[in-house]
């Protein structure tokens, strides 16, 4: 059964949303008797999509961008990421410090 992936692209000055290209993979060629109709099936969910492009693949294709980590269970794993706030006070106040010390030394710059 053929799978489909959305495949991010960078994005370009004049984009009004992030361009994306649809990445559809284990497709079994045995559709429409032409081959043009085919390709504007293709061309025909590209536009009503908005995607940039629509990559088709008879083979398995896996975009390392959409891989998923996942804990010993199985399930999403969600990683919490806090800063360290504890030096960076201790940074802004040594500055606070050493500006005052300035001001009051005549010297300031």
């Amino acid at each position: 059964m053929a799978r489909i992936q959305i495949l991010e692209l960078p994005e370009g000055a004049g984009d009004e949303r992030p361009p994306f290209a649809l990445v559809i993979d284990q497709v079994d060629y045995d559709g429409p008797s032409s081959h043009s109709d085919w390709l504007e099936g293709w061309t025909t969910i590209k536009d009503e999509t908005g995607a940039s492009a629509v990559l088709v693949f008879e083979d398995t294709i896996e975009i390392p961008a959409n891989e998923v980590p996942v804990d010993p269970d199985g399930y999403p794993l969600k990683i919490r990421v806090e800063g360290d706030f504890e030096q960076f006070r201790d940074q802004v106040q040594d500055e606070i410090c050493k500006a005052q010390a300035q001001i009051r030394g005549g010297r300031l710059g």
